[in-house]
């Protein structure tokens, strides 16, 4: 993990601002879904992509009953 040499205060509500900079260079915009993950004592914030409910994977996931689902497993469940 590289810093980013970017300090920001936290607001009276708990939030944080990402820098323009930082939002350009990785493709954020307003509304975008982010994942916050814990790391230790660290906190990670990350784009925000399905995993597959079985087997976490990212890959060709699609929703299925308001549940993720990845091609690989949807394969095996319908041989079950």
């Amino acid at each position: 993990m590289k810093p980013a040499g970017i300090v920001r205060k936290v607001d009276q509500l708990g939030r944080i601002v990402l820098p323009k900079s930082l939002r350009k260079r990785y493709q954020m915009n307003e509304g975008d879904p982010i994942e916050i993950l814990v790391q230790g004592d660290h906190i990670i914030l990350e784009r925000y992509r399905p995993r597959c409910v079985f087997c976490s994977s990212i890959e060709q996931v699609t929703e299925f009953k308001e549940k993720y689902i990845c091609n690989e497993c949807s394969t095996e469940l319908v041989g079950f």
